[in-house]
């Protein structure tokens, strides 16, 4: 076994399904294991921010590891973006990059040139083989010896080692007896608030506490949590998606004072807000129309809980999870009388022009017909259009806020889930990375694309109305696809949009065109 076939069994031992990439010269020895092993499923896209993109929306939907691969130098640099938002929305994504070996480095020194950005490579993934006999997780440990070694920037030489300690056989690390009392006192003070109401968060899925898959499914004990104590819950902007496919007392998003008076006051009101894996960020708590008195708060973020003044460190959120569960009763309480968000239905067919709310409604006219489908937006209107879509599983840049997110998280999205997906973008961040639907026809992927073109970047007018570089020129994006194997139309009143929605997604969760 080589390197990379090792390096390739770890990786799928620790929750990863699939491999986004772009080859280049030092990485194909790579791409060359990567095809011919198939111990992972390659797909291959045509510009690297695609590449983390597609990986980090995979690992979210999945809840196990998105991994991207890259080649030395401008490919990996290519990856600073979309690696920096998966870190910063704590979405586990691992970047393989090309680099030149050791036999290379010696016979051109300029190839490995300190002066050169090879720092941002990874140097000990090159085709060396391992020594006959050495286990797997001795090879983990020496190349996880080697990446500290070459000092690294923390959000690449970290992601291997970090999935690999949380992703492992122990739920609370060596010499966890302490933490385990930690993890038991927390969970009973956590049950000991009068009024406790839940806030989810996209941690649930995140790379510090990333318990859903084996062995904790988190997802499904939060929702057992909130039916035992009888607790409604809500999720945050960014958790949006989040308790889709279970039975928790879901009742919708908290967004302050742009959400539904009810959830808004439900939240704002309590005496013991619960926050799991919430980060406590503007965009999640900064539109509160009251001051939310965090100590009041009972909060489990990046394994650690804080109640008040007190803070116990080191306790993942899946084992505090657990033990809050193994102090109540097997039977579920009675839940509180909160009505769940209501959802628009019924798309009116006038000639007036289409709004933000006419399409959030004919999703829901869709997925009422055909069934749930996955979704991936960009940033902005298109992320704010969703929060009328029925709860569904959703992938947004909402913490990290980059453009040009939504079109290859989209394609993460079936390569992961097998799911046809309905992808939401704008037209000023369809420009960036929309091209990527070129890549369809080879993988069979037949994603429905909401593409909203007001010529311009709308949101930066709302900031600054009077500039005119806000204005971009009329793209005919219906006019494009034809090249890309695909069916597309403009809509202006809801009329026609109406009608053509419903011709093109008659059969639209099991038609494969």
């Amino acid at each position: 076994m080589n390197l990379s076939e090792a390096l390739l069994h770890a990786l799928n031992q620790h929750g990863a399904r699939e491999i986004f990439g772009i080859p280049g010269d030092y990485a194909l020895p790579f791409f060359k294991v990567v095809e011919e092993s198939r111990i992972l499923p390659l797909y291959t896209l045509s510009h690297e921010p695609a590449v983390g993109f597609a990986a980090d929306a995979a690992a979210r939907i999945h809840s196990g590891l998105g991994v991207a691969a890259v080649t030395y130098g401008a490919g990996a640099l290519n990856m600073v973006n979309p690696i920096a938002a998966a870190y910063a929305e704590k979405s586990p994504v691992v970047v393989v990059s090309g680099a030149p070996g050791k036999g290379e480095a010696l016979r051109r020194p300029a190839a490995a040139s300190p002066g050169q950005v090879a720092r941002f490579a990874i140097p000990y993934l090159s085709g060396d083989h391992l020594r006959p006999g050495l286990p797997g997780r001795r090879a983990h440990r020496a190349g996880r010896d080697r990446a500290r070694a070459s000092r690294l920037p923390d959000l690449l030489a970290a992601g291997l080692p970090r999935v690999a300690a949380r992703h492992g056989d122990r739920a609370v690390p060596a010499g966890g007896s302490g933490r385990r009392a930690r993890v038991r006192r927390g969970g009973a003070r956590c049950l000991r608030r009068r009024d406790p109401r839940a806030l989810a968060r996209g941690a649930l899925r995140g790379a510090d506490d990333r318990c859903r898959g084996a062995p904790f499914r988190l997802e499904e004990k939060v929702a057992e949590l909130a039916r035992r104590l009888g607790l409604p819950v809500v999720t945050s902007l960014l958790g949006r998606g989040l308790l889709a496919d279970t039975d928790a007392p879901l009742l919708g998003t908290y967004i302050g004072v742009a959400g539904l008076p009810a959830i808004t006051d439900l939240v704002e009101r309590s005496d013991a807000l619960c926050l799991l894996g919430v980060i406590v960020s503007d965009t999640n708590l900064g539109v509160s129309s009251t001051h939310i008195d965090l100590r009041m708060s009972i909060q489990a973020l990046n394994r650690q809980v804080t109640i008040g003044h007190h803070i116990y460190p080191e306790i993942p959120l899946g084992p505090l999870v657990e033990a809050m569960l193994a102090r109540l009763p097997a039977h579920s309480a009675a839940a509180l009388d909160h009505a769940a968000a209501a959802y628009p239905r019924g798309l009116q067919a006038d000639q007036a022009p289409i709004q933000p709310l006419d399409i959030a409604t004919a999703v829901n006219d869709l997925m009422a017909a055909h069934g749930k489908m996955p979704i991936a937006t960009d940033i902005g209107d298109c992320m704010f259009l969703a929060m009328d879509i029925e709860h569904t599983a959703l992938v947004a840049p909402g913490y990290y806020a980059t453009m040009g997110f939504g079109v290859p998280a989209g394609l993460g999205l079936q390569a992961a889930t097998g799911q046809r997906p309905i992808i939401i973008v704008g037209d000023g961040a369809f420009q960036m990375t929309g091209w990527e639907l070129g890549n369809c026809r080879r993988y069979g992927w037949d994603p429905i694309v909401l593409l909203i073109n007001n010529a311009g970047w709308e949101m930066l007018r709302a900031f600054q109305p009077e500039s005119k570089f806000n204005d971009l020129d009329e793209w005919r994006f219906a006019d494009m696809a034809a090249a890309s194997a695909a069916r597309a139309s403009v809509c202006a009143p809801a009329a026609s949009w109406r009608a053509l929605w419903r011709r093109r997604t008659a059969g639209a969760v099991t038609s494969r065109s």
